[in-house]
């Protein structure tokens, strides 16, 4: 089994597989007033000719060590995981290897951080890691199969 060191979640080191959704201390619009702070156009969605859909997803907690032995793709759209109230999450992630995963990445989220993985990109499932994980999930909605699963034959085990 191979052991995998978890890493802090931030947009540099989380580039490239998708977007951190998080409210950062510049760039905030002001509305409302003055008494909200926007910040602006975070991710880039990806619906490749389906429509933009929003999901509630509400996942059972998981504890580390988590022991990882099944990665999915969505090669036709993006998909973005908006925690619904502040819980920290486990992040995983592998580069395409011709087809199929490569050596796997794991980041752990801070309270109040989302994410938006890019068309493609071999992740994880939903991993909570608090309690229960009620999240706002946005994605492809279409006809067209857009999951492809691939289960791992030696288990990685994260720490």
């Amino acid at each position: 089994m191979t052991v995998l060191h978890t890493e802090p979640l931030t947009a540099k080191t989380f580039a490239p597989f998708g977007d951190v959704l998080e409210c950062k201390s510049e760039g905030a619009l002001k509305i409302n007033q003055g008494l909200c702070d926007r910040y602006h156009d975070l991710a880039r969605l990806d619906f490749g000719g389906g429509q933009a859909g929003i999901s509630i997803f509400h996942a059972q907690p998981r504890n580390l060590p988590y022991t990882l032995n099944l990665l999915e793709r969505h090669p036709l759209g993006s998909q973005a995981f908006v925690p619904m109230y502040e819980t920290s999450f486990l992040v995983i992630v592998a580069p395409d290897d011709n087809g199929l995963p490569g050596q796997p990445r794991a980041f752990l989220s801070s309270r109040g951080q989302g994410i938006n993985f890019h068309r493609g990109i071999w992740h994880g499932v939903l991993t909570p890691l608090d309690g229960p994980g009620l999240f706002a999930v946005v994605d492809r909605i279409g006809s067209e199969n857009n999951l492809e699963e691939f289960r791992l034959t030696k288990e990685v085990k994260i720490v």
